[in-house]
């Protein structure tokens, strides 16, 4: 047997004919052999790709997906800095209720709403996204939500009560959810597989930066006694959006996006937009064509590009994955990871020392998602979420054990301690990783749908911890007076959250979305996703293949004609 052969009958095993997206493609469009030709060309240069020659050649990428990112810094410094608010005399006395004894406070229920106000925000951004994105596109969906962020931040800084501060934070919220969507799907789409992972993990690290960011200017307002302690914060958000409107107005659409649109001639000048000139191995015409490609085979694999055809078919598992993975983060143990100085208080500290200590700690966040960045060129998403599982299992366990021990100053040391080293760990791990598997496991045409309802998911499950965490940290009669006894609770989640990882979650590491695409339609199982070996190219079988599908397709229309 001749190696032509070999490779078809491989080919013929890999991909059964009867449910062959590639094939029902073919016969949907007769170019379609002649397009696998370019589109196999840009695939095998794209698997060779080194990291180094990935940033030489797509700089531009990196720099357009880096800018559009930071849309995210916005939304992470304005939660840490609303968290931070409740504790400062000046926000108390603006927007607090006035009690018996004269002293002005901000009740729990209004604490609860204010937070999960921006969340709900967040939830209806997100719908609206994945309403609008796929039909004006990621650069005039994101350049709607800057404007918008522009005119509501005007309502944080003004509002008189703590009622039209509600409607700020909740309206706040949309664009903040439109940033979530956008930044992800557009990371996902600029780069090559090699650069993928980095691009989309980088989302994680400007979440980090804007917490970071609030932290420092709140330590710097901490001494003011008057009510710029809280609206000089505030009027810090309109540093980002005139540049970013301006960088957003000048960066190039996804070409992915272009394609799915049939404006091939547009795609092809965004590629050259995102890509260096020089550089002999790269053929603007066949990534257009392995854009094509993928598009083509999507199309046969989906009825439809709405929210109803995330649940079906194929698509059902692929969105099961993304919005779990998110999900999982949520529920791994991070929501403690705000109360590392709560304990270190308990233990002595000051707050001066306590916000020193915060941004210690997302400090150590940005590193961890750097280190992310080896660790999963070393081992892959799929193991790499799960360690990192298992790791925060652990540390949640030892957290309440030494909780049951009788809490002195050197306990709340401890369990202090244990809780910033769960941060490193969760951002080395989980925290970035989650970002990368959830843009690369959904298909090209649903993805920034998946990516809505798995963020949706994860919110809601941040406002349930909200709730919760604030019951198992707050001291008895008002709340349960659990502290470090909730390790345990979120111990047991994590080890859920391990057992779903294990048995579901597959890796796409190194995969085209093409190939992707073939492996869920083949239902491969997720512990065997990084082993099976995947020929989605194949041209003398699949040309002959392609030409008695489509006689056969010729026959039968004639037949229901006549």
């Amino acid at each position: 047997m001749s190696g032509q052969e070999a490779n078809a009958d491989q080919v013929a095993a890999a991909i059964p004919f009867d449910e062959s997206a590639i094939r029902r493609a073919a016969i949907a469009n007769p170019e379609f052999v002649d397009l696998s030709f370019a589109a196999k060309a840009a695939t095998d240069n794209e698997r060779s790709m080194t990291l180094l020659q990935g940033i030489k050649l797509y700089p531009k990428a990196v720099g357009w997906s880096m800018l559009l990112s930071t849309c995210i810094v916005m939304e992470g410094y304005d939660l840490v800095l609303l968290g931070s608010f409740y504790a400062l005399p000046q926000f108390q006395a603006k927007y607090g209720f006035l009690q018996p004894d004269g002293t002005k406070v901000i009740p729990a229920r209004w604490k609860s709403g204010l937070s999960d106000g921006q969340q709900v925000g967040e939830i209806l951004g997100l719908a609206i996204c994945g309403l609008i994105s796929e039909r004006l596109g990621y650069r005039r969906t994101m350049l709607i939500a800057l404007t918008l962020i522009t005119g509501f931040i005007f309502i944080l800084f003004f509002s008189p009560n703590v009622q039209v501060l509600l409607v700020g934070e909740i309206l706040c919220g949309i664009p903040w959810g439109i940033f979530q969507t956008i930044t992800t799907a557009y990371a996902s789409e600029v780069a090559p597989v090699v650069l993928r992972p980095y691009l989309t993990t980088y989302v994680n690290m400007c979440w980090v930066f804007g917490q970071f960011i609030a932290s420092g200017v709140l330590r710097g307002v901490l001494t003011r006694t008057d009510v710029w302690a809280y609206r000089i914060p505030f009027a810090l958000q309109w540093f980002w959006p005139v540049p970013l409107i301006i960088g957003v107005f000048l960066a190039p659409e996804s070409p992915w996006w272009l394609i799915r649109h049939d404006r091939l001639e547009e795609a092809k000048k965004a590629l050259l937009r995102l890509t260096s000139q020089g550089d002999e191995s790269f053929n603007a015409d066949e990534t257009i064509a392995m854009i094509s490609y993928t598009n083509q085979i999507e199309k046969q694999m989906a009825e439809g590009t709405t929210y109803a055809q995330c649940f079906r078919g194929v698509d059902r598992r692929r969105t099961e994955i993304a919005c779990l993975t998110w999900l999982s983060q949520a529920m791994c143990g991070s929501a403690i990871q705000g109360f590392s100085t709560y304990f270190y208080q308990q233990a002595g500290l000051t707050s001066t020392g306590a916000f020193d200590l915060s941004l210690g700690q997302y400090a150590l966040g940005i590193v961890g998602t750097l280190g992310s960045w080896f660790l999963m060129s070393w081992f892959g998403r799929r193991t790499l979420y799960v360690g990192g599982l298992c790791v925060q299992f652990t540390i949640l366990m030892v957290v309440g054990f030494v909780s049951l021990a009788p809490q002195t100053a050197t306990t709340g040391w401890a369990t202090g301690s244990l809780i910033l080293i769960s941060t490193f760990v969760y951002d080395c791990t989980i925290g970035s990783v989650c970002y990368a598997i959830v843009a690369e496991i959904s298909s090209t045409c649903l993805k920034g749908k998946t990516i809505v309802l798995a963020r949706n998911l994860y919110l809601m499950g941040g406002i349930i911890n909200n709730v919760l965490v604030n019951f198992m940290i707050t001291p008895k009669p008002s709340g349960w007076g659990w502290d470090g006894k909730a390790g345990f609770f979120y111990g047991g989640l994590c080890l859920l959250c391990i057992l779903w990882c294990y048995f579901r979650l597959p890796e796409p590491n190194g995969r085209s979305y093409a190939e992707l695409d073939v492996l869920f339609e083949r239902k491969i199982s997720a512990r065997k996703f990084a082993k099976t070996n995947v020929d989605i190219f194949n041209p003398n079988e699949l040309e002959v293949e392609t030409e008695k599908l489509i006689h056969v397709a010729e026959h039968q229309e004639f037949a229901e004609k006549k």
